[in-house]
């Protein structure tokens, strides 16, 4: 089942799109192609170097708190490829996979590299569900009610505590568990938590201001308090591993909820579209980290072919 699933999730948001054109006609995606203005592009660009950096500035202070090194440099370097990564790829994961086990590597501790990656997106992931929480609760997305009631929430702690036992009994998996129980206590401090939300929440109000213009530029007339509560519903769902680099199931969300809300499944699956390039575009000058990551590593080749060429040399003078 392993080896089928990478390809069944790339199916199901194959199946989810082609649904979606089916249903809405391709003019709906089309015109989110042809939407995209240099306005928004350079605004793409703009708010995907402030996230970035928001991000990234967050993995530094949880690696430092784990004892790794890490540059802020460095952090924002590996981050916009790890987004470019998971942008082209399908599961969305694999460039923050590299980005950790990368990590720990050069810091000589694999498993704490993968511990600091883990931490620093799960504190995003947090802080991402309590806004959504806290704009359902307030702001309710018009026709749509996704409150989650205390059945619901229970069932999901429940489940994630049959997990942690389940888990525990088994040996790799138990020692996994406490290594990251006694890293998440470290990371407890409050010279590091405050700031790792507070970071978490301008990059979340950083994704939302790129949402609000990619459906100023799909179109949408709708006022931002309208569109808060579906936009932040949308950055949950994108969570969903079932996506070609975002999208699928995102797209499919937007056009119900666009659709609830009187303006307009269409609006929806464009303003998806057009989100989902814009943030592959604010994702891009990770390609020129993967270009410039290269070239170091040429040249080391070269310098340690160099240096084996010269040893052979001197054995053979040796041995005249």
């Amino acid at each position: 089942m392993k080896k089928f699933w990478p390809w069944l999730r790339l199916l199901l948001a194959v199946g989810i799109l082609v649904a979606l054109g089916v249903r809405l006609g391709t003019g709906a995606f089309l015109d989110g192609l042809r939407a995209i203005d240099a306005f928004s592009v350079a605004a793409a660009l703009a708010i995907g170097l402030v996230t970035t950096v928001l991000s990234a500035g967050r993995w530094v202070l949880v690696a430092r708190r784990l004892g790794l090194p890490l540059t802020l440099k460095t952090a924002v370097g590996d981050y916009y490829r790890a987004q470019l990564v998971n942008a082209v790829l399908p599961a969305g994961v694999l460039g923050d996979v590299h980005r950790a086990v990368n990590h720990g590597r050069e810091s000589g501790d694999v498993g704490r590299g993968v511990r600091a990656v883990f931490f620093e997106r799960t504190a995003g992931q947090v802080v991402l569900i309590g806004i959504g929480l806290a704009v359902l609760l307030t702001h309710p997305a018009p026709g749509l009610d996704l409150a989650p009631d205390g059945t619901t929430v229970a069932l999901v702690l429940a489940g994630l505590v049959a997990l942690v036992v389940v888990g525990w009994h088994i040996r790799p998996v138990r020692r996994a568990l406490v290594d990251t129980l006694a890293d998440g206590i470290r990371l407890l401090s409050f010279r590091t938590w405050p700031a790792v939300l507070g970071l978490s929440a301008a990059a979340v109000a950083g994704y939302v201001a790129l949402f609000l213009v990619a459906a100023r530029a799909a179109g949408s007339d709708a006022t931002t308090t309208q569109l808060a509560p579906v936009v932040v519903l949308a950055l949950l769902i994108m969570a969903i591993p079932v996506n070609i680099g975002g999208f699928g199931p995102r797209e499919a969300f937007l056009a119900v909820a666009f659709g609830a809300a009187g303006l307009g499944a269409a609006q929806g699956f464009t303003t998806g579209i057009v989100y989902g390039v814009l943030a592959l575009i604010a994702a891009l000058p990770g390609a020129v980290v993967l270009f410039l990551s290269r070239r170091p590593r040429t040249e080391q080749v070269e310098v340690v072919a160099e240096r084996v060429g010269q040893t052979r040399e001197q054995e053979l003078a040796l041995a005249r």
